[in-house]
């Protein structure tokens, strides 16, 4: 089983990593954890912050070794408060600095904040005193879209790079893609969909239908997770109903206290191939997938 493993996280690509900079505890930084996938052979690394475009981060570490390793590693933007939120000029800045994903609002939805209101211990607490999130809608009172984003998504589109779903809800990211669409982006990507955004398989699959994949993150799965919230089962099954050729993971790791992204790669990995799902699947879902969204072999 370990040589399986070995081939299936060869050339891995992690879409959503949480390394550091950050006012949420980091146990590892950018230039940190590109080494650590190096080190399993893993092609290419999304570093991502809920608070500022990781873009800029990846630029400046460039000369102090991490252009230097023998990996890909790429910025992204969420669209929170302290970028201005759907801001169309911090979209622009952050696709010109080299960012490949674009995050609709995280933190600072609406589907979130309800969340956090209810479940207030399952994110980590900022290390540094921060202002509260207003929210940052998507919709107008009469349930159209926004204009900015109707902005932003032209910008995705022209730059050709992935638009994230965040943490809104079903409704909302279908109104967003099918927008994103219409302007002719053609990379989309459902972010942990039983997470935070409650989609339904249904719902999973009228996003999948525009084109999108569905991203399930390690650290819901991983039992040595804080944020563990369910068996691998549960994965297993989201793979057989979306099927592997639609469906990314992605560690969501970095945090302190958490494990460190490739030790759950290695560990989620072979629970999985240990429940029937299969080695090409598997590769698949970890390493082609991501990299045909990020335009790897384009």
């Amino acid at each position: 089983m370990t040589d399986a493993v070995d081939r299936v996280l060869r050339g891995g690509v992690d879409l959503h990593c949480h390394s550091g900079p950050s006012p949420f505890p980091r146990r590892v930084d950018h230039l940190g954890v590109a080494r650590h996938y190096a080190e399993l052979g893993f092609r290419a690394v999304v570093a991502k912050s809920h608070h500022h475009c990781t873009a800029f981060d990846i630029a400046a570490l460039g000369p102090y070794g991490l252009s230097e390793l023998p990996l890909d590693v790429f910025g992204g933007i969420a669209l929170n408060n302290p970028v201005g939120g759907i801001n169309p000029i911090a979209v622009d800045i952050a696709l010109r600095m080299g960012s490949r994903v674009v995050w609709m609002p995280t933190i600072a939805a609406d589907r979130h904040l309800a969340f956090h209101h209810e479940h207030p211990d399952a994110f980590p607490q900022p290390s540094v005193a921060l202002l509260p999130e207003p929210p940052i809608p998507v919709l107008d009172e009469g349930g159209e879209l926004l204009p900015e984003v109707f902005d932003v998504v032209e910008l995705i589109a022209g730059a050709d790079a992935v638009l994230a779903s965040g943490h809104l809800g079903p409704a909302e990211i279908v109104q967003t893609f099918e927008a994103a669409v219409d302007a002719g982006a053609t990379r989309l990507l459902l972010n942990h969909p039983n997470f935070i955004v409650e989609a339904s398989y249904a719902d999973a699959e009228r996003i999948v239908a525009l084109g999108a994949y569905v991203e399930h993150n390690l650290s819901l799965y991983d039992p040595d997770s804080v944020f563990c919230r369910w068996d691998v089962r549960e994965l297993a099954r989201w793979i057989e109903q979306i099927g592997p050729e639609r469906t990314v993971l992605a560690s969501d790791l970095g945090q302190a206290k958490n494990p460190l992204p490739a030790d759950s790669y290695r560990r989620i990995c072979t629970q999985l191939l240990d429940l029937g799902v299969g080695e090409d699947a598997l590769r698949q879902i970890v390493a082609e997938n991501p990299a045909r969204l990020l335009g790897l072999d384009d």
